[in-house]
């Protein structure tokens, strides 16, 4: 057995067809005729735009409209001057075209692969893809046909990218196995939304297997098994049909509302980053946005957004939203996030240092202008502002007193917004989580951020493999902070919901529901399975099981006795 990253749920169980990588060499002379090899750099971005586009709409047709954006987004990314100009140059400067890719290309590879953040991560793979895309064009090299693979096809591949996985026919592909990636990265996304089990970063894969090979690809768990004996296999038909049977089971929780076993009612919200990922929470059956990453607005532009930019993308998520609920984190930028056009110094420690909340009010002039942007939103729906990495009182205080000022400007202009718009805490550090009592008199709802909590508290960088083994939300630190942030903010009278990765994890839901949070905030394709665990869960059941898990000592004990518990 092998054991990777579960990317994509579901057991698949087919024969392996190995993906082979090309060596994309090439002769790197000095180029006397520029105009020619400009004109053949050209003809190349021409030629990937036409692919990319004709991909892209296909899985528009095939999958959806939230899919494709993740292929258009890579002809967003060629489009951009300070790529495709920045290559021109090099090859005016007598770099051959192949060069000028891989040389920007790997700058900005470099640049988005140091941040700690999974999204921002996903730009360098994005990249990567592009660069290997246009590289095969200019040699003349051509893909393996995925389109054409037989039913019952386990695709293993070093990396599987989107425009590779932008081929896949569903029907015919069983699974997925890849020696790299991560559960955040595109080709989870789309392995997610075509429903094929995947598991990724498993060492090695496409050495150790052959075509023809028989795999059982267990993307739930995480572990891959090749040529299994006869009663592994025989127990793994078993599991794919009561997979199918219980996925199944899913849509019947479509439209109903979030209540637990004892008819507790609770808020089941989506994480997104664009306005047009409010549609798919929509879809998706999302009552709310519990969190809006503004900084996407930030980073997918080339220049400072105007506050009619800003506002038309926040009134565009609102209305989408139809009067529910819509939090807006700001600018959560520095540390992992930086954007070129903002020139931020470089820091030893960024992730201890001038980011988030800290930067924006330094730099006033910019935080008001999308302070402003988001308060006339609130005129269009249910529009709340949450301050992100809060580690003291001053900090909310100072971010209030600026509302107070723009509200006041908003109505000698004659402006309308929402006289009652709330502002609350994202609470993600360890300052934060033990002045929770201060911050809940001075917020109007709090927001558990777990994957930055889970950092600070335990101290860990969780882009380190070294230490990755401490990064866990079911560390017993961390489930004390958790438990005493929703203390604090129900003593104060607030709502305390969580938007970080633990809000979806069906180990983790009883214990919230114990707790007392009153809103999670997931992916959208998870909301009907956080629906369907929030259901089999008594308030008073829930609190037998986090009693006993309070009293545990590690977080092995206490993994081992939520999965022992676990209701799926």
């Amino acid at each position: 057995m092998y054991l990777g990253i579960p990317a994509s749920r579901g057991i698949g169980i087919g024969s392996i067809c190995v993906i082979a990588e090309h060596e994309l060499k090439y002769d790197n002379a000095k180029i006397e005729d520029t105009e020619a090899e400009q004109k053949r750099f050209s003809d190349a971005i021409e030629k990937f735009k036409k692919e990319t586009s004709e991909m892209a709409e296909d899985i528009r047709k095939r999958i959806g409209p939230k899919e494709a954006e993740i292929l258009e987004g890579h002809l967003v990314m060629i489009s951009d001057p300070s790529m495709s100009g920045e290559m021109n140059k090099m090859i005016a400067a007598g770099q051959c075209a192949e060069a000028a890719v891989e040389a920007v290309c790997d700058m900005f590879i470099g640049m988005f692969s140091k941040m700690d953040d999974d999204m921002m991560r996903q730009r360098a793979s994005d990249i990567s893809d592009v660069k290997v895309s246009l590289l095969k064009i200019l040699l003349g090299i051509e893909d393996v046909d995925i389109s054409k693979v037989a039913p019952g096809t386990v695709l293993v591949a070093k990396d599987l990218t989107p425009s590779m996985t932008s081929q896949i026919h569903k029907e015919n592909v069983a699974g997925i196995i890849t020696e790299v990636g991560g559960k955040t990265s595109h080709s989870a996304i789309l392995a997610r939304a075509l429903e094929i089990p995947a598991v990724l970063s498993v060492p090695d894969i496409t050495t150790l297997v052959k075509d023809k090979d028989t795999a059982i690809v267990d993307g739930t768990e995480g572990n891959v098994y090749i040529n299994p004996e006869g009663d592994i296999l025989s127990s793994y038909i078993i599991k794919r049909e009561e997979f199918i049977k219980k996925q199944a089971e899913l849509k019947n929780f479509l439209g109903k509302e979030t209540v637990t076993a004892d008819g507790t009612s609770l808020e089941l919200f989506c994480n997104i980053g664009t306005p047009k990922d409010a549609k798919k929470a929509v879809e998706c059956d999302g009552e709310g946005i519990g969190l809006f990453r503004s900084e996407f607005l930030f980073m997918d532009n080339n220049h400072l957004p105007s506050e009619e930019e800003q506002f038309a993308a926040y009134k565009e998520a609102a209305e989408v939203l139809g009067g529910k609920a819509v939090i807006i984190r700001t600018l959560d930028i520095g540390g992992d996030k930086d954007i070129p056009y903002l020139n931020m110094k470089k820091e030893e420690n960024p992730f201890l240092g001038y980011r988030a909340v800290r930067y924006c009010l330094g730099n006033r002039d910019t935080y008001k202008v999308q302070l402003r942007a988001i308060i006339r939103a609130s005129a269009f729906g249910k529009v709340k502002i949450m301050v992100p990495l809060v580690t003291c009182v001053e900090e909310i205080r100072e971010v209030k007193a600026l509302v107070a000022d723009i509200k006041k400007d908003l109505d000698a202009e004659g402006i309308a917004y929402d006289k009652n718009i709330e502002v609350g805490c994202m609470i993600e550090t360890a300052s934060a989580s033990l002045i929770a009592d201060l911050l809940a008199k001075e917020s109007d709802f709090f927001s558990i951020g777990t994957n930055d909590l889970t950092q600070y508290t335990m101290s860990v960088d969780r882009g380190n493999a070294d230490v990755a083994y401490l990064y866990s939300t079911f560390q017993p630190s961390v489930l004390r902070s958790i438990k005493h942030i929703i203390e604090c903010g129900r003593a104060a009278g607030i709502p305390v919901g969580m938007c970080g990765e633990a809000a979806a994890d069906p180990l983790m839901i009883p214990l919230l529901i114990s707790f007392g949070l009153t809103e999670f905030s997931v992916n959208p394709v998870l909301v009907l399975t956080a629906r369907c665990i929030i259901s089999k869960w008594s308030k008073a059941e829930a609190d037998e099981l986090a009693n006993k898990v309070m009293n545990l000592d590690t977080e092995k004990e206490i993994t081992k006795l939520l999965k022992k518990e676990a209701k799926e």
